[in-house]
């Protein structure tokens, strides 16, 4: 009955809410911008980014889908298991990402402030936000995908050998690590302060994990401001690969 009532009056209801959107969307956006600004024009710089950030001002500011991408391509590796995820910052991918197509999802970071904001902002039931640091005290458990996205780039090549290792103890059968970082700028300065050993290329991110695992796939997208590697590692099938349940081929000759 109500909707009945209504309908004479929709053309006018949709422009008082588009009118309300474009308010609530602009007063958002800047004060997006303005969280940005004092995050990261203000000392210190923090090692986690708020992507809430990207949703609301970014992606309108400059049309960059980065902040999505690593979500999508490390989302390409859940198979429905538990997943941990290593140096999780703010949770955005965990929650927004890993949650909903995973039995649970445990997200660790060393950084409280991370774990904090985490916790307030990227919540899910199935989510369990766990201060650790991954160099000593990497949560214990199986978990069929092991995301480690945008923070390999944080680490010396050493403790990365040895995260790596304590990966693979963790992985069921078939597991997949997945992941994201950078690649070097060509000058040598790094792109953060806080980042140990940047990656040069696709061939020096492969052939460092490579003897760790069978399957190895490192890929490369390139956006104006850096040059992005994904990488899938496993001692079953990969992503996008012959013996993934999830793919079907066709040729023609």
């Amino acid at each position: 009955m109500l909707g009945k009532l209504a309908r004479p009056f929709k053309p006018l209801l949709e422009a008082i809410a588009q009118t309300e959107a474009r308010i609530s969307l602009a007063w958002t956006a800047a004060a997006h911008r303005r969280l940005m600004r004092v995050q990261w024009k203000l000392p210190p710089v923090p090692e986690h980014m708020d992507h809430h950030i990207d949703v609301f001002y970014q992606f309108r500011a400059q049309r960059n889908s980065l902040w999505a991408e690593r979500g999508v391509f490390g989302g390409l590796a859940l198979q429905g298991g538990d997943v941990l995820e290593l140096s999780c910052g703010d949770g955005f991918n965990a929650c927004n990402f890993y949650s909903l197509r995973s039995r649970r999802v445990i997200a660790c970071d060393f950084d409280p402030r991370a774990i904090k904001t985490a916790i307030r902002k990227n919540g899910a039931p199935n989510v369990t936000y766990v201060l650790a640091d991954i160099r000593t005290d990497m949560p214990a458990g199986k978990f069929s995908t092991v995301v480690w996205d945008a923070a390999i780039e944080h680490f010396t090549q050493e403790e990365t050998t040895k995260i790596i290792r304590d990966i693979r103890t963790r992985l069921t059968d078939g597991g997949i690590l997945t992941g994201y970082t950078i690649v070097a700028l060509e000058g040598g300065e790094k792109m953060l302060v806080h980042h140990e050993y940047e990656f040069k290329s696709k061939d020096d991110l492969a052939d460092f994990l490579a003897p760790h695992f069978r399957n190895v796939t490192v890929f490369e997208t390139a956006f104006p401001m850096r040059r992005n590697l994904y990488f899938w590692a496993s001692d079953g099938p990969l992503p996008l690969t012959p013996g993934w349940p999830d793919v079907t081929a066709r040729s023609r000759t």
